[in-house]
C-alpha cells in the first residue's frame, strides 16, 4: 500500500458523518511530492463539504497549484467495509478548475480492487469560462 493511500485511509477516520454514516477520506499529491488530506464534514444546517474539496482547498491555501493525483476512500460505518466512492458532480467540477485533464483520480477499495481515472474520464465536458 503506497503512502497516498495510507494517508487517505487515516484521515477518513476523522470524518464527521453523523447523518449519512458515510466516511470519506482523500489525499491529493502535488507535482512537487507533497500530500494534503481531507475528510468529509457534514452539517445539519447548511451544505456539507466533501473530502476531495477539503484536501484541494488545503493545498491551494498553502500555495500549491500543480497537482498529480488524488486517492479517495470511503466506508459505511454501519457495514464497516470500504466502499467504491466516485467524486460527486460538485467535486468533479470544483477540481476541474485547478487540475488538468490528465490529473489522476484513484478510487481505492483494497489492493485487488482499485480504479484509476483521469479528470477527462470523469468530467469530459466541464464548464470553463473562456
Amino acid at each position: 500500500m503506497n503512502e497516498q493511500i495510507k494517508k487517505a485511509l487515516n484521515i477518513m477516520e476523522n470524518a464527521y458523518a453523523p447523518y449519512s454514516n458515510y466516511k470519506v477520506g482523500a489525499c491529493i499529491k502535488t507535482r512537487s511530492g507533497r500530500y494534503y488530506t481531507g475528510c468529509n464534514i457534514e452539517n445539519a444546517g447548511i451544505s456539507s463539504i466533501c473530502a476531495e474539496r477539503v484536501a484541494l482547498v488545503k493545498a491551494l491555501s498553502e500555495g500549491e497549484t500543480k497537482f498529480e493525483s488524488i486517492v479517495i476512500v470511503a466506508k459505511d460505518v454501519n457495514k464497516n467495509d470500504l466502499q467504491f466512492p466516485l467524486p460527486c458532480g460538485y467535486c468533479r467540477q470544483f477540481m476541474s478548475e485547478f487540475v488538468d485533464d490528465n490529473f489522476k483520480i484513484i478510487i481505492y477499495q483494497n489492493e485487488e480492487n482499485q480504479k484509476e481515472y483521469t479528470m477527462k474520464d470523469l468530467l469530459p465536458h466541464c464548464f470553463k469560462l473562456s
